[in-house]
């Protein structure tokens, strides 16, 4: 494995991501892929692979910038603190936002849809990292990854202006 940037981390966040040998993420965070079904399926964009899962780690005061895939995106809360999973509908401009954790009794889910080609971004809330985990259905592929510059996501949804420039770099 590649040396990963763990600068920042705690000592607990930077063990995890040893531990499961991830690696940096375009969105940021940190990931490893760890189920790509072997079946494929017809989808939109072409051929895929049925269902993808990656585990993902978003340390404190990170964000996962705002992107969005083809396929639907089922997020987990596994361990850590909560985040917030930022939700656009570049049509109808509106924002949903979900906190993905483990305190149901608080309001917290331990899993949350994305449905395909809706914008999302997530922000660790806690004081730690958040420990997640991502399917994806049609499988993932990075072909199907868009992560715009934060100009040309302010210029398609001006009335999120401030929600654009707060979850993107």
């Amino acid at each position: 494995m590649n040396a990963v940037n763990t600068a920042g981390l705690d000592d607990e966040a930077r063990a995890i991501v040893v531990a499961l040998g991830l690696a940096e993420h375009p969105e940021g965070g940190f990931y490893r892929e760890t189920y790509r079904a072997a079946a494929t399926t017809p989808a939109r964009q072409g051929e895929r692979a049925a269902s993808t899962a990656i585990v993902y780690l978003l340390p404190r005061g990170s964000i996962s910038a705002l992107h969005r895939v083809r396929s639907d995106e089922v997020w987990h809360h596994y361990a850590g603190d909560p985040l917030e999973l930022h939700v656009l509908d570049e049509a109808n401009s509106t924002r949903t936002v979900h906190r993905l954790g483990g305190d149901v009794l608080a309001g917290e889910r331990p899993q949350v849809v994305v449905p395909a080609g809706l914008w999302q971004a997530a922000v660790a809330v806690g004081p730690r990292f958040a420990l997640c985990g991502c399917t994806v259905a049609p499988g993932f592929d990075f072909a199907d990854f868009e992560m715009p510059h934060r100009d040309e996501l302010v210029g398609r949804m001006p009335a999120l202006a401030a929600v654009v420039r707060a979850l993107t770099r």
